[in-house]
């Protein structure tokens, strides 16, 4: 039944659960599964450089066709 509201409480009232757990081994397990739940919400996303590099070789697409339509337009005015 503990498990249960653990689990379905919000962060702050899931230390608070912790807190109060009688048996040692109870109230450190818990804490274990917190320490487990913060390092996984704090752990950062992989890079994308895949993306990265497709959006750098788009914009560099994109700037030579705008250099190409402006060589046209005015020549050292």
């Amino acid at each position: 039944m503990i498990v249960c509201l653990v689990s379905t409480a919000p962060a702050a009232a899931v230390e608070q659960n912790c807190r109060f757990i009688q048996a040692k081994a109870d109230r450190e397990a818990c804490y274990k599964r917190q320490e487990e739940e913060l390092a996984a919400k704090r752990k950062p996303e992989p890079p994308r450089e895949s993306t990265t590099l497709e959006s750098l070789k788009q914009m560099r697409q994109d700037d030579d066709a705008v250099y190409r339509s402006m060589s046209g337009i005015c020549r050292g005015c």
